[in-house]
């Protein structure tokens, strides 16, 4: 159930000036401003849909999406991330949940794929051999890190971990590192600088928590950074270009007067701006939701080419690892992605033509394209797919 090698989805096959319009669930977009004090548009990825502007120079903007080499076994909620190393590229996936989706399929494994042969190879598993959900990961100086995740226990308890590693793709080797002071899993990692990685919120143990963890790779200590003003919460998604920040939905826990708490979509979205003068400073600021229903754990990233953070994919029904939403109801992937650009501080969205996914944890670098490594298909499926987008700016007649 892959992507048609080189399927094109084509988008803005003209010129349609700057109009007011629409989007799924009769969510107004409203970009007309923007296009009147732009003489010509940034890269943007563009829906002829939305009524977006677009100049005649400009012409069309397509995204190409291919399969990349499937993994080696079907896999999801894993870690990923994407090291350079003397012009080589190496994708890394850590652990995450196998086929069967229960408590005895949540996975250990190393997976690896390198631009020169093309293929996955499983290297050792994460130190201790123990399984492990909703880690992240992100890469700094050669090296690719892994950050905890929770394990599950047959009676379905759910542990939060410390452990943090480096994982060195050439020499195959682990490091382990000073442990998180607060364990943290279903967070967001971003890197700045290439050397600080930032932990965003994300579940511990019993509930969410609102920190702003940064670790030091050059000096492997912690700091605590400006914790969010949002909702704490889990599942959420985000990047980083420069040194602006954009994360977004999410789950948050809501209390009853008279029954248990329950575990709620969040549509909030934050930006934020590191001091560079002291990078634990963090300006937080709201953002407008992004069009549609707020979705959980979706693949996203910041792109430096067309300053702009992407999402793609996630669902509009939070659910327990095992893809069951938590109102007891199968969850469901979302079939478009979403773009944020940091320039006019607006959102597009972006219909896809390749198979839904969500249940990610990031998307990675490969070339020229963003990839989503794994993930569940419709139908709670895990798969071993990997996709590939690429970005690509038209010409116009």
């Amino acid at each position: 159930m892959g992507v048609s090698l080189g399927r094109k989805i084509m988008l803005l096959p003209q010129n349609l000036g700057c109009i007011k319009g629409r989007v799924r669930n009769a969510v107004p977009v409203t970009i007309m401003q923007y296009c009147l004090g732009m003489k010509r548009l940034p890269l943007f990825i563009l829906v002829s849909f939305l009524g977006a502007c677009v100049s005649a120079e400009d012409g069309a903007h397509n995204i190409l999406a291919e399969n990349i080499a499937a993994l080696p076994m079907p896999v999801s909620n894993n870690a990923v991330t994407t090291v350079t190393r003397e012009g080589r590229q190496y994708v890394v996936s850590f652990a995450g949940l196998g086929q069967g989706r229960g408590h005895e399929d949540t996975l250990s494994v190393t997976l690896v794929l390198d631009s020169e042969s093309g293929r996955w190879r499983e290297f050792a598993p994460l130190p201790g051999g123990v399984g492990r959900l909703a880690s992240v990961a992100a890469s700094v100086g050669g090296l690719a890190y892994v950050f905890g995740g929770y394990t599950v226990a047959e009676d379905g308890t759910e542990v939060s971990t410390p452990w943090v590693h480096a994982f060195d793709p050439v020499t195959e080797e682990f490091f382990d590192l000073q442990p998180m002071p607060v364990p943290v899993d279903d967070a967001v990692s971003v890197t700045y600088l290439d050397r600080y990685i930032y932990l965003i919120s994300g579940w511990h143990d019993l509930g969410n928590v609102n920190l702003v963890q940064r670790y030091d790779t050059s000096t492997d200590t912690w700091v605590q950074a400006t914790p969010i003003p949002g909702q704490a919460l889990f599942g959420h998604a985000g990047g980083i270009v420069g040194n602006k920040i954009v994360y977004c939905d999410g789950v948050v826990v809501r209390p009853h007067a008279d029954r248990r708490r329950d575990f709620v979509a969040s549509d909030e979205c934050l930006f934020g701006t590191i001091d560079e003068e002291d990078s634990r400073g963090i300006d937080w600021r709201r953002l407008d939701p992004h069009p549609g229903l707020p979705r959980y754990r979706m693949a996203a990233a910041g792109i430096d080419s067309l300053h702009a953070v992407l999402f793609i994919g996630g669902s509009e029904n939070p659910y327990n690892y095992d893809g069951i939403g938590y109102d007891g109801k199968p969850s469901e992937p979302a079939s478009d992605a979403l773009l944020f650009d940091l320039l006019s501080l607006s959102w597009l969205v972006v219909p896809l033509a390749t198979p839904p996914t969500m249940d990610h944890r990031g998307l990675v670098p490969f070339g020229d394209r963003w990839m989503t490594v794994g993930g569940m298909l419709a139908g709670q499926q895990v798969t071993d797919q990997v996709v590939g987008y690429t970005v690509e700016q038209g010409h116009g007649g």
